[in-house]
């Protein structure tokens, strides 16, 4: 399994939580795909992760690259199983149904963090349009599993954290990681709290409790890590 970052290293969000340059990004690149789809036939993988940085300045939010992606790994690799992360979309419904039309065997769409911290740590996104956007998959394409993740350690209460589990059982989401928020320069925000792998392992049964299929729940757990366990474990 490998992870590929699509539609150039430039974001059009400046999230706290986030490593990637935020700025103006270059012109999408039409080959993309296909070189895309080359390198998962030369590393003979079995399952290939496809997320992208945020991409506001085009129409569709890279909806279309998105899928032409998936339909040439497809193309140049028979059984490989596809997972795409994918922006919000500014809560584009058409840029959603782009994307499921070609069906990903995963449609993960990460939470990031509980709706009070929204202002701080993604003050670019929404937390009901993200919840919505996993919603509408579902009701779309109920075929297609969806996949949310949080980090823990910036600060919010765990109240709040089961609160958001049961948002996303309540919609019918598959597969759920958590894991803990590492800063990755002294730019970035404090970690508030180092988390008890204890913690973790209570958030995941609670999470099955509620009817979660897959709760991926440790330290070090990120959302393509051991994905394609994550999607053979849910179904």
């Amino acid at each position: 399994m490998a992870t590929f970052l699509v539609l150039g290293p430039v974001c059009t969000r400046n999230c706290a939580f986030c490593n990637i340059t935020p700025g103006t990004p270059a012109a999408v690149d039409p080959d993309e795909p296909r070189r895309v789809a080359e390198a998962v036939a030369r590393l003979g993988l079995a399952y290939a992760v496809v997320t992208s940085v945020t991409r506001d300045d085009l129409p569709d939010g890279g909806a279309a690259h998105f899928a032409a992606v998936i339909r040439a790994i497809r193309e140049g690799n028979p059984g490989c199983g596809v997972e795409v992360l994918i922006p919000d979309f500014q809560g584009d419904e058409a840029a959603l149904r782009a994307v499921l039309d070609a069906q990903p065997d995963v449609l993960n769409h990460n939470l990031e963090t509980v709706p009070g911290l929204y202002s701080r740590i993604r003050p670019q996104a929404d937390y009901a349009q993200s919840l919505e956007l996993l919603r509408r998959a579902r009701g779309i394409a109920p075929a297609i599993p969806t996949k949310s993740g949080l980090m823990l350690g910036l600060g919010e209460e765990m109240d709040d954290v089961r609160a958001v589990l049961r948002d996303l059982a309540d919609i019918g989401c598959a597969i759920v990681t958590v894991g803990q928020y590492m800063r990755p320069s002294r730019k970035h925000p404090e970690v508030a709290r180092w988390v008890h792998p204890d913690e973790f392992a209570t958030l995941a049964e609670y999470g099955k409790s509620l009817g979660v299929r897959h709760m991926f729940c440790a330290p070090l757990v990120r959302s393509s890590y051991h994905a394609a366990e994550a999607k053979e474990a849910a179904g």
